[in-house]
């Protein structure tokens, strides 16, 4: 399985940013996690709320750890509050079920990450990091 290194992580993040920027977004935090849920790396742009790279990693963890990204995590907690209920227990809080928590894959389809990225709405979040995904020759799942 390929992973994601930090020069690729950075051009995620890059590119995210200068999404969130061109769409004229509230100051977005980005997180990189690797496909075992480790930060690669992050960034808080200026202006963004310190508690920003909490809700990034939780966006992000809940996606690698249960293999989904926020949007189908949102949907679930929708149909089944007691499950994401139960997982955000089991995962001792970390887990914020909403888009803007993204699967990173390889060419081959394979998981390699996932990134989170909070700062505008969940939608828009989303649709920044997926640009981030994309620019770095990855495909996402948002």
């Amino acid at each position: 399985m390929a992973d994601i290194n930090l020069r690729k992580a950075k051009s995620i993040i890059r590119a995210t940013l200068a999404k969130g920027q061109e769409m004229e977004m509230k100051p977005l935090s980005v997180v990189v996690l690797d496909a075992g849920g480790h930060v690669i790396a992050f960034e808080r742009e200026d202006g963004a709320s310190p508690g920003r790279f909490a809700i990034a990693h939780g966006k992000a963890y809940g996606a690698i750890m249960l293999g989904m990204a926020g949007s189908a995590q949102m949907a679930r907690a929708e149909q089944q509050a007691y499950f994401m209920t139960a997982i955000n227990g089991l995962y001792g809080g970390q887990v914020v079920p909403v888009p803007g928590g993204l699967l990173v894959k390889d060419k081959k389809g394979a998981v390699i990450g996932a990134v989170g990225v909070t700062g505008d709405t969940s939608d828009n979040d989303a649709a920044a990091g997926m640009a981030g995904i994309e620019a770095a020759g990855l495909t996402g799942e948002s």
